[in-house]
């Protein structure tokens, strides 16, 4: 007689794969990421030896993240298309010559240029790190890669303000990305040791939708990033033309735009038609999923302006070197690592829109804190709670909106979600800075107008004197040195000074507060994003065929499918 129970045999334990591919994953994001960081710490050092404004700095910032926007959605075809593993190693030997480049600067402008050169091939180095934690980890171990590679950007955060606040200070500015062209050989050497990912030959790109995107994007980084030098408005000297004497930043920022909205409306077109298109639009299908993109990109605009705003405040306010401004950012720099890590630990508890939203009130009150607090001397122990706010609100919503878009978009279009988030990360973070800098540039002429007429002390010849239209962040030696002769008494000069710094201080407590309400207005965004849905990453994140994909079916906040709640409703009915 057959026995009514059946023996199942008991699978296999299933081996953990290697980390190694995660350790070049990882060391490559911090190679990306470090120099942003680097160059925020060094701003001292940088303004001197090149003889610039603290605001260039923020410029060649900008050059690099407005580049890897600009070409952070070829990139992820471009990586599919030739074979992921060899457009990553190409990348990598680029990125490290335009670190060396940086390190060799004679002047701004080759600062810019090796800047834009290494913002662009970061935009083909980003998507091969999620392909390659997605070809080489399954379930709880992709899990943990996936949370390590959002923890990489924030630790190389806390590593440059180490090292390149030591450098800076001991040795100058330039070994940090010396250092970096290091670390770049080493990740390239490291990267054969990785499982080649095969090329998707059948793989056609939409080079025109390319082409928009890049212009639309390059537009915008000029019109923002000549706010503060070219005028918000009326053209200053600096300007490279006029147009009936107004300044062309905003012109290029309207053709940036305009040239947005065509590049979306060629690829709905070309979604239309089932023609390859540059960016799938199911990615944004729901209004839920916009609501994420709204809350990513006020998140980076606001947390990008302030990781610029209070190194300018610590190295041109209080004076500070690039190891005190190091030491000093620390504990926000770690408590972004922190957040990013272990927000995770939050996802089964509470929906990402609660998350999202306390996240958001952490920001704002920490920003106020910030804003009220600050003042010439830096002992004070609520700004360092401020900023440990601030950076726990600030990396619990960058990883959760990421995982939360990655959740929500169909698995095969993750190397879309990728490119997005990229293009979003950059643009958003690229205008925070900017418009922050050209904000805070123009409260300080204010401030210094209104405070210089206020002295009886300054005299109406040296106001004439000084352009205050022209007026920057400058340490009190170096306002001490541009006004020269032109003083009439030791008085005036001090009298000077004391305007310049109160007017120095004052900008920068208005532009925090302004930040804060900012992240206050993304708490309503925050309460229409979607639910988490739960499975692994596909090997191949550009389909051949993106038209072959299954309609998306949308999670809501409670995490179950809108098209499973709308077959329930039509089923009651």
């Amino acid at each position: 007689m057959a026995s009514d129970h059946t023996t199942k045999a008991t699978p296999p334990p299933v081996k953990a794969a290697s980390w190694l591919p995660l350790i070049v994953v990882v060391l490559t994001q911090i190679q990306a990421s470090f120099a942003v960081n680097a160059l925020t710490v060094s701003m001292q050092g940088i303004t001197t030896d090149l003889d610039t404004a603290a605001t260039s700095v923020g410029t060649a910032i900008t050059a690099g993240t407005f580049s890897m926007a600009a070409f952070i959605l070829l990139g992820a075809k471009v990586g599919a298309r030739f074979g992921t593993r060899k457009v990553f190693q190409i990348a990598v030997a680029i990125h490290a010559a335009a670190m060396a480049g940086v390190a060799l600067s004679l002047s701004p402008a080759m600062l810019f240029i090796a800047q834009a050169s290494s913002g662009a091939v970061i935009a083909l180095i980003a998507p091969a790190l999620t392909v390659f934690i997605a070809t080489n980890y399954k379930d709880q171990q992709q899990a943990k890669a996936i949370g390590l590679l959002a923890a990489a950007i924030p630790a190389a955060g806390v590593l440059a303000l180490l090292v390149a606040g030591w450098f800076a200070t001991t040795i100058g500015w330039r070994y940090s990305f010396a250092l970096m062209v290091v670390l770049g050989a080493i990740n390239l050497l490291l990267s054969f040791r990785l499982k080649k990912v095969p090329a998707q030959p059948a793989l056609k790109i939409d080079w025109t939708g390319a082409i928009i995107a890049a212009v639309g994007i390059i537009l915008l980084s000029f019109g923002f990033s000549g706010l503060s030098s070219w005028g918000t408005w009326f053209a200053t000297a600096q300007a490279p033309f006029d147009i009936l004497g107004l300044s062309p930043a905003p012109l290029l920022i309207i053709l940036g735009l305009i040239t947005g909205q065509i590049f979306f409306m060629w690829v709905r077109k070309r979604q239309d038609a089932k023609l390859p298109r540059i960016f799938d639009l199911r990615v944004l299908a729901t209004s839920s999923e916009l609501a994420v993109t709204a809350c990513m990109a006020t998140m980076l605009f606001v947390g990008t302006a302030a990781n610029f705003l209070i190194p300018l405040y610590m190295q041109i306010v209080q004076g500070r070197s690039s190891i005190e401004t190091s030491f000093s950012i620390i504990p926000y720099t770690l408590s972004i690592f922190l957040a990013s890590t272990f927000v995770a630990f939050l996802y089964e508890k509470f929906p990402p829109r609660t998350i999202a939203q306390g996240g958001f009130v952490v920001v704002a009150g920490a920003l106020i804190l910030l804003a009220f607090t600050i003042q010439n001397d830096w002992g004070q122990a609520f700004v360092v709670l401020g900023l440990i706010l601030l950076g726990l609100g600030q990396g619990s919503i960058v990883a959760l909106v990421f995982n939360t878009l990655l959740s929500a978009a169909p698995r095969e279009l993750a190397g879309d979600v990728g490119a997005w988030r990229g293009l979003v990360h950059n643009l958003s973070g690229s205008v925070g800075i900017a418009v922050a800098s050209a904000f805070a540039v123009g409260m300080l002429s204010s401030l210094i107008a209104s405070g210089a007429a206020a002295h009886p002390e300054v005299s109406p010849e040296l106001i004439s004197k000084v352009n205050i239209n022209d007026a920057d962040f400058m340490t009190n030696a170096q306002v001490e040195a541009v006004l020269g002769d032109r003083v009439g008494s030791p008085a005036e000069l001090a009298a000077a000074i004391e305007v310049n710094s109160e007017a120095r201080l004052r900008a920068l407590q208005i532009s925090l507060l302004g930040l804060s309400g900012l992240a206050l207005l993304a708490i309503v965004p925050a309460g229409r994003m979607p639910g988490r849905m739960k499975g692994d990453l596909p090997e191949q994140l550009e389909p051949d065929d993106p038209d072959a994909i299954p309609e998306p079916s949308t999670a809501t906040s409670d995490g179950t499918s809108a098209t499973a709640r709308t077959t329930t409703e039509q089923a009651k009915r």
